[in-house]
């Protein structure tokens, strides 16, 4: 509980760091502008900047970054007025109505934002261009009072096309970093391409390896057992010794290969794989877009619901989607035809937890308590005596308990389904708070 507190509380500075550097980079650009003819009355680089920061930044509290941003531009100002005019003047009449501006920008983006909830590009341009006008509104009322109606219509012309303009520049920003975005993830995605055509490479040859090792595996076997038979038989009985001593020099053999196999493996993994971490969110596009095209193979109609907690970030990615994708397969296998899975994760005082629940076939109460040993399966294929034990239950629970430090449980009644629960602690998946809080 005190970790899930800390660490939303480190979330919340965060933001409000931003929001705050945000606003002196606005009272900055505000320093760009281009008079009005109304007195005092400005158009600067802060109309752009404002919204950019806000749409980039999407945790910032607009209101917040509204009132930080309208004193940033009211502290420059007075700033620069009194190197460049001295101390004198009406300061706050001067100012504080283009301040004010920001301040009632913030609230109708925020106002905005609620009513919309998904800010698109285009609906960004839409609040901005409505949140400017009606911000710019506001100001020259302060200004001018009721002159602003009855003058003529020229001042609404004008704050109408600075209004579109400001919005446009923002717009226009905005869609070329997405583009300049997009390059950049497709000459990644390049580069990936090559390091995995690589690394196939590579594996083919180990698993030719292995498949030339299976062969000899099996002579192995048939020499066992003939001497089994030849044993039992009481058969060349002097022979014995010498088959057991080349049996047991065939398996030192094939277990120096497999070693070789396992190290070329690893050593292939380690410098060609990218190993940072990765968001909870990002690896569960990953999962459900993977779990979606095993439904189509195994032409099933299952739904998988996904009812997720808050995100988080670990470098434990790779164990988490081997878990959570058997776990789901486990459930997949376990629908006949048609059925429901329901993924679940929250956080319960410092653990991450994982539940996957079906109504598939269930398992019998006298298996459930075997279903982690080693070998165990309830998916065979009675007319090819085929395994299938994808990751295997066992391997899960080593690598919850052995590497993540978690528990794992299973509930489950024949006929109506199972649930599979994974207790992982926050501090295995996201790191450690050490003494000064800080999440690493």
């Amino acid at each position: 509980m005190l970790y899930s507190i800390l660490k939303g509380l480190g979330d919340e500075m965060k933001s409000y760091k931003k929001a705050l550097f945000g606003s002196l980079i606005v009272g900055l650009a505000s320093q760009f502008y281009i008079n009005f003819y109304i007195s005092n009355f400005k158009f600067s680089l802060a109309g752009v900047a404002f919204p950019l920061f806000l749409y980039f930044y999407n945790d910032i509290n607009p209101m917040f970054f509204g009132l930080a941003s309208g004193v940033s531009l009211f502290l420059f100002r007075v700033f620069f007025h009194v190197i460049i005019n001295g101390i004198g003047g009406q300061i706050f009449t001067l100012f504080l109505p283009e301040a004010i501006f920001y301040i009632f920008y913030g609230i109708l983006f925020y106002i905005g934002s609620k009513k919309i909830k998904d800010i698109t590009i285009n609906r960004m341009f839409l609040v901005a261009m409505a949140s400017d006008f009606l911000g710019n509104m506001l100001e020259v009322y302060i200004r001018i009072g009721v002159d602003l109606f009855t003058k003529d219509y020229l001042i609404i012309e004008t704050l109408i096309l600075v209004a579109v303009a400001r919005a446009g520049i923002t717009w226009a920003v905005i869609l070329v970093y997405k583009y300049y975005k997009l390059f950049i993830i497709k000459e990644e995605h390049e580069e990936r391409y090559k390091r995995l055509l690589w690394l196939t490479s590579r594996l083919k040859t180990e698993i030719y390896w292995m498949e030339k090792n299976m062969d000899h595996i099996e002579k192995v076997m048939s020499n066992a057992y003939e001497l089994f038979l030849k044993i039992n038989n009481k058969e060349e009985e002097g022979s014995w010794t010498n088959r057991a001593l080349e049996i047991s020099k065939d398996v030192h053999e094939i277990k120096k290969e497999y070693g070789l196999v396992v190290r070329g493996i690893e050593e292939i993994i380690e410098n060609r794989l990218d190993n940072k971490g990765m968001h909870f969110h990002e690896l569960m596009i990953i999962l459900k877009e993977s779990m979606s095209r095993e439904v189509k193979y195994h032409n099933k109609d299952i739904v998988i619901e996904y009812k997720l907690g808050k995100d988080f970030y670990t470098e434990k990615h790779y164990f988490l989607m081997s878990i959570l994708r058997n776990m789901i397969m486990n459930s997949i296998d376990a629908i006949e035809s048609r059925g429901t899975i329901k993924f679940i994760h929250y956080i319960e005082e410092q653990n991450h937890i994982f539940i996957v629940t079906d109504n598939g076939c269930g398992i019998e109460g006298e298996d459930l308590i075997h279903i982690f040993s080693p070998g165990y399966s309830t998916k065979i294929d009675y007319i090819t005596g085929q395994v299938n034990r994808g990751l295997g239950l066992s391997l899960i629970q080593n690598i919850v308990s052995d590497n993540l430090k978690g528990d794992v449980y299973v509930y489950s009644e024949k006929n109506k389904g199972t649930t599979f629960e994974i207790s992982i602690p926050m501090g295995e998946l996201e790191g450690i708070i050490d003494e000064d809080f800080h999440i690493r």
